[in-house]
């Protein structure tokens, strides 16, 4: 039974306790209208150090983006990313989690 309980409360501490924050991006893109698209981005995101995930929203045109805790992507080099795969970026949002 105290393993039990032992084992219980690590448990809850562990659920409770707030993951180290990640850093989202939301960037609004002009022009993405396919499967393919998103591909695209997605691939190009990917490649970059510090991007934990990409996730492209067709219907809403919006890239979101998960980086690592540690790294940081500037509005500028976000922008050249997309612009570099064909794309134009109309707004770009920060947030922590």
């Amino acid at each position: 039974m105290k393993y039990l309980t032992l084992l219980l409360s690590v448990f809850v501490v562990t659920i409770s306790t707030p993951a180290l924050a990640d850093k989202i991006s939301h960037v609004g893109v002009n022009g993405l209208v396919c499967d393919f698209c998103a591909r695209a981005i997605e691939k190009t995101f990917g490649r970059e150090d510090g991007v934990l995930d990409v996730d492209v929203n067709l219907d809403k045109k919006l890239i979101t983006l998960i980086f690592a805790d540690d790294k940081v992507m500037s509005d500028e080099k976000i922008t050249n990313l997309v612009e570099d795969a064909g794309y134009n970026v109309e707004s770009i949002h920060h947030v922590e989690e």
